[in-house]
This record gives C-alpha cells, sequence and structure tokens, in this order.
C-alpha cells in the first residue's frame, strides 16, 4: 500500500464512520474531546501542539495536492490541526513570487511585496462575457472596461463591492450582505480567481455559458480525472483596501488596481475607475482535492483587521474598528443607499464572532516567525489563519456537506454581515455552497462562479 493510500485509508477509518455529533462527545479517555471552535485550556494545548506543530515543514512554493495525516489513530483536534497546516503551506505557495508567465520564481522566496502566483490566474470577469463569449486562452488578458482605458496598468481589475457581482440583487446568494467600509470611509473591493485547473474545465465543459451549461446537462464536477500530480481546481476570493493616510502601506501586500465601479451594481450609480494602491485584507483558499471532495476551506486575514468579541483590543489602529467609538453598532451594514463613489461613508464597526482556536493561534505564531526568519520585513508575517473548514466524513451518502469541521466559518472582510453560530443564517462555507447551482439549476460543485454565465 502507497503512503498516499495509507494516508486517506487513516482518515477514513479514523473520521468517516464517526459522526461529529458523537466525535465531539465519545469518552476516549475519560474525557470529552473538543469542538474546533472551542478554546482549549493553556497546559493542555501547549502540549499538544509542541508535539504536533513544533517543526513547520519549510517554506515552498509548491501548493500540496492533499492533507496529509501522519497519525494513527487520529483525534478531531489532530485533524483540524493538519488541515490548518495544509492551508498555511497552501497559503505560502500561492502566495509566492511569480516570474514573468505567473509561474513560482524559485530563485526568490516569499517575503517581499511582489506579485504573487495567484494574481495572475484567472479573474471570474475574464471568465464569464457578455453573451456566453469564449473566454480567451489561460495567460491572454481582455481589456479593462472601458472608463479604465488610459490609467495604466494594474495588477487586478478591481470591479465587485459585495461578495459576488450585483450580490445586493442575486437570488442566488443565500444571506443578506453588504458593502464593507474601512476606518477610512472608503468601500473595500473584492475579486474572485480561479487557477488553471478550474479555467480548463470550466473551458471544457463549455460551462462559461448559459448555452454550453444547457448543453452539458449535467452537475458541474471539478474533481480530478487526471494525474494525481495535479494539483486541481482552486478558487481565491480576496478583498482590499484602498490605501489612505491612516494606513502604514508596509505592513500590507499592496498592489496597483483598477478599481472599478459597475454602474449595474447599486442604482443610480455612475460608472467611475481608479488606479489605486489597494493592500490585501482577506483571503479565502478553497481547494478541491481528492480527500475533500467538498472542497477544503482556507481564511486568512490581517493581523488588523478587526478584535475578537469579548477581548480587550489591544492593537492601536484596525482597519475596520474604531476604539474610541462608544456608539458604534458591531456588524451592522452602511445604510443604503450604497455608492462607492461617496467620497466618505460611515466606516462599519467590525467584530469578530467566533475567536481563534489557540490552536491555531500557536500555528500562526509558528509561521510568523518561519516568515520572518526568511525575511525580517516579510509583508506575510502580518497575516494569520482564521480557520479551516474539512469533510470529517467526505462519502457522507446522507449528508453531501460532509459534516464539516468546524461548523461554521467567517472571514470578517467577507462575512461581514452573517457571522456567528445559528444554522443556516450564520456562515458555513460548505452548508452555504451545498446549494449552489448553475444557471440551469443542476448543481455546480459548491461554487456559485458559474452562475455568472451569460
Amino acid at each position: 500500500m502507497s503512503h498516499r493510500s495509507r494516508r486517506r485509508l487513516l482518515l477514513w477509518r479514523s473520521v468517516a464512520f464517526v459522526p461529529l455529533s458523537l466525535a465531539l462527545s465519545a469518552c476516549t479517555d475519560g474525557g470529552v474531546r473538543p469542538e474546533p471552535h472551542d478554546r482549549l485550556s493553556g497546559a493542555d494545548i501547549r502540549a499538544h501542539t509542541a508535539g504536533r506543530l513544533g517543526s513547520l515543514p519549510p517554506l515552498s512554493s509548491q501548493i500540496p495536492l492533499d492533507v496529509n495525516v501522519p497519525q494513527s489513530n487520529p483525534s478531531l483536534q489532530e485533524l483540524q490541526d493538519d488541515f490548518d497546516l495544509l492551508s498555511w503551506q497552501t497559503f505560502v505557495a500561492v502566495n509566492w513570487p511569480a516570474d514573468g508567465n505567473g509561474n513560482p520564481d524559485t530563485g526568490k522566496t516569499i517575503g517581499a511585496n511582489l506579485p504573487t502566483v495567484w494574481e495572475n490566474w484567472k479573474e471570474s470577469r475574464e471568465v464569464f462575457l457578455p453573451g456566453g463569449a469564449v473566454p480567451l486562452p489561460w495567460g491572454q488578458d481582455p481589456a479593462p472596461p472601458a472608463v479604465c482605458a488610459g490609467l495604466g496598468k494594474a495588477a487586478l481589475n478591481l470591479t465587485q463591492v459585495g461578495k459576488t457581482p450585483d450580490v445586493l440583487d442575486e437570488s442566488a446568494e443565500p444571506f443578506d450582505t453588504g458593502p464593507l467600509i474601512d476606518q477610512n470611509g472608503q468601500y473595500v473591493r473584492f475579486a474572485i480567481m480561479m487557477n488553471q485547473d478550474m479555467f480548463d474545465r470550466i473551458v471544457r465543459d463549455r460551462l462559461y455559458s448559459k448555452a454550453g451549461q444547457e448543453a452539458f446537462n449535467k452537475a458541474a464536477d471539478f474533481a480530478q480525472t487526471q494525474s494525481n500530480a495535479h494539483v486541481g481546481a482552486i478558487m481565491i476570493k480576496s478583498s482590499w483596501k484602498v490605501m489612505g493616510a491612516n494606513d502604514d502601506a508596509s505592513r500590507f501586500h499592496t498592489i496597483k488596481a483598477l478599481v472599478y465601479t459597475n454602474p449595474n451594481e447599486h442604482e443610480g450609480v455612475t460608472a467611475s475607475c481608479k488606479l489605486q494602491t489597494v493592500g490585501l485584507v482577506g483571503l479565502h483558499i478553497v481547494h478541491k482535492t481528492h480527500d475533500a471532495p467538498q472542497w477544503v476551506w482556507s481564511t486568512f486575514e490581517h493581523v488588523d483587521n478587526a478584535p475578537s468579541q469579548g477581548d480587550t483590543p489591544s492593537k492601536p489602529h484596525y482597519n475596520f474598528y474604531d476604539k474610541t467609538c462608544t456608539t458604534c453598532r458591531a456588524n451592522e451594514p452602511p445604510p443604503r443607499p450604497w455608492n462607492p463613489n461617496a467620497t466618505r461613508t460611515q466606516p462599519t464597526q467590525v467584530v469578530r464572532e467566533i475567536p481563534l482556536t489557540d490552536s491555531t493561534k500557536q500555528l500562526n505564531a509558528q509561521y510568523q516567525a518561519l516568515l520572518r526568519s526568511a525575511n525580517a520585513n516579510s509583508v506575510w508575517a502580518n497575516y494569520e489563519l482564521i480557520s479551516t473548514q474539512w469533510p470529517t466524513e467526505r462519502n457522507n451518502p446522507i449528508d453531501p456537506t460532509g459534516n464539516p469541521a468546524p461548523n461554521f466559518l467567517a472571514n470578517a472582510t467577507l462575512e461581514t454581515y452573517i457571522q456567528g453560530q445559528t444554522p443556516r443564517v450564520s456562515s458555513s462555507c460548505m452548508d452555504c455552497h451545498n446549494d449552489a447551482t448553475m444557471t440551469n439549476g443542476l448543481a455546480s460543485d459548491f461554487t456559485y462562479l458559474l452562475q455568472r454565465a451569460q
């Protein structure tokens, strides 16, 4: 039996037959196994993480193909640690400096503020074109919106002010949402990218158009069908804030971006475009692996975004929280009308409703130290993993979500207004995306992207 086959067997044997509700309460040694989002006691967690995470793999530009489970009989917490480690390895690889062709530049290491690998992937606006047109081949980019012409070269065209285009009137979006406003009174902008494995599958199956989806006439499936050496489909959702006078740009990964206001997104808003410096504040990395057919959902944020609920705000400055405001209501969307062209909008007061676990904090500190050892001024050491959602029962015949752990996962910059722990209301990546369909109503394999087809 190969190492890879043995690893899969271990994951199946230790998790697949144990419902999450039982795994959380099963007493194997006289105690109760903790849920991943519960805080663990200091002595236990220090001993646990020292054994599990004391020695990190070296920083690498190679995206890991799947989770590695080295334990013979892992607990739920150990599996969570394994997936969190996968998340950090993936974060490092996709943010590796890119060469002129968009591939990892193996002559460099991660650290400096350089164009990354994933920023060379396809944006959703490049794939789902007006009239269902065939997207340009990989490596070729369409022209930016006409209003952006002549403004100069940008790394990305940031066209969204919600998690999805026209999110305020898309019937498929299962949760109410709204724009996020930073402490400078500026709208946060969003982009959704896909890697070549995912792009090639969409083009092959003609899922970029309504007509193509009708002709395909079956559920979308991004499972790997080629060699196991292929990375598989990956989506990245990013959130960016415009750098202002109150921001220290040296603490962010920054790019020059064409920040475009789409007049079709909000009634009464005119088209506009600016070439601006923006800083990365949030990142979802969603990877379809063999051991996670429901995808692995990793989410990262800038360390200065917002305090956690119940914590004393200790930072001198937050991107989305005002320590001096005693009347600000947390996690409330700004009042309508919503106009991204406004000179200034009342900032959103953001609080993280589910704190990071101690185990995740330990891993974050280790990776941040490792990144600084490679580059003392690494911008990437200013980012942290929030958590990783993964299926505990990947082949559950009743629950297509795979009984995810943790039950809820939210990025404070991407799911600001739907944080919490209320089933079918609060953010749960797998639970929400399990409802995703194509324009023909057939399942779209946990992605809403295919609804953008025209």
